[in-house]
């Protein structure tokens, strides 16, 4: 008998017909509070040997339906590896084509990373000698939100490196590269690790949106709060996660922030800058310039040809983190954006781009920020 669920953490998705195999028919379900919907995961059970055929029937209506076309929907079934399946979208609809090879098969819009994995995460990282959990509030749903102090423990001066994720939950990627970050800046045999730790404290908060991301959103928090146009004016009562993030930030300082995102619609790695700015200088300019030409360095993954388009100086929108920290501390900020698709550049025909390559790129920003740490 063919079932389909989806109530369990990051789940979403609405059945609407389950009669026929080949022409099974679902609805992604909205942000609570908001009309952006696009992220998708649930378990398909019963069709072992069947072919089948998953019909997203709203999939016209979601929030960037320009990244449906090229796209290829993920699935698994250990929950630990994940590959793309035969998808095609056409007048509104997204199908996707699968034959089970096991009794049970979990579908979704990325590799899920789940807050039962983030709890994991975070109790590994605070085994290490370098860290220090603290939990800076709660969210509307009552979640920890969590902050990873990274240090070597001495009292010298030093730089103040701010990496954040997921304030999108639905951009799962974003949370892989954070476990890469995370993994290398505690391996106390890394010299590119210690070598920073001696120049720089790391304030890494891995997911930025703990509610959106339990309740299957893809862009909001539990009121329908998108955080990243927060920044300008939160509030306790609609954006705490953002009033205190932001409110640590001027405690600390910032020299260096790199806020970990994913595009549903490029299928490239590339970074955002803040030019449009009101301070925006030559200097600036060049301090991006070559935070990117490192990284290129590092990651055959990462271009700079394709990207968003760089908006003038004094046009920037304030509510977004990047533009904001990058105004409030005069600092190097930066938005990291991902693909949900691959990678034109260098694809994977099996995975597409992946968990593990995700958290390749983040170590490989660790290596373009080594290059740089003296000039943030």
């Amino acid at each position: 008998m063919l079932q389909i669920a989806s109530a369990f953490d990051a789940g979403n998705i609405e059945v609407l017909s389950l009669d026929d195999p080949q022409d099974i028919r679902l609805e992604i379900k909205k942000d609570n509070g908001s009309d952006f919907y696009q992220w998708f995961y649930f378990r398909l059970t019963g069709a072992r040997g069947v072919p089948c055929r998953l019909r997203i029937m709203n999939a016209g209506g979601a929030a960037y339906a320009q990244g449906w076309p090229g796209y290829q929907a993920v699935a698994s079934t250990d929950r630990e590896h994940w590959f793309r399946l035969d998808t095609d979208y056409e007048d509104g609809v997204l199908d996707i084509h699968l034959v089970p090879e096991d009794d049970a098969i979990w579908v979704a819009y990325f590799a899920p990373y789940s807050m039962e994995r983030h709890g994991d995460l975070i109790a590994s990282a605070q085994s290490s000698d370098r860290v220090n959990l603290s939990v800076l509030g709660k969210t509307l749903d009552g979640q920890d939100i969590d902050l990873l102090h990274v240090s070597d423990g001495s009292e010298a001066q030093k730089k103040s490196c701010w990496i954040m994720a997921r304030q999108h939950p639905g951009e799962s990627m974003a949370e892989w590269c954070m476990e890469g970050i995370i993994g290398r800046l505690l391996d106390e045999a890394d010299p590119v690790s210690r070598a920073l730790l001696k120049r720089a404290d790391f304030y890494l908060v891995p997911n930025m949106n703990p509610d959106g991301s339990r309740r299957g959103h893809l862009r909001t928090n539990a009121c329908g709060a998108n955080l990243n146009r927060e920044w300008d004016n939160p509030s306790m009562a609609r954006s705490p996660e953002v009033y205190l993030v932001r409110e640590y930030m001027r405690q600390t300082g910032v020299d260096f922030c790199l806020d970990v995102h994913g595009d549903e619609a490029l299928p490239y790695n590339f970074i955002a800058g803040a030019e449009g700015t009101p301070d925006w200088s030559e200097t600036r300019a060049a301090e991006l310039a070559a935070y990117k030409k490192a990284l290129m360095t590092a990651s055959p993954d990462f271009q700079v040809k394709h990207g968003y388009p760089v908006s003038e100086p004094g046009t920037a929108n304030l509510s977004m983190a990047t533009n904001w920290i990058a105004q409030e501390f005069t600092c190097l900020s930066m938005t990291l954006e991902m693909p949900f698709k691959d990678t034109v550049d260098s694809p994977d025909a099996i995975q597409g781009w992946s968990p593990e390559r995700s958290a390749a790129l983040g170590r490989a920003c660790l290596d373009a920020l080594w290059t740089r740490i003296d000039d943030v």
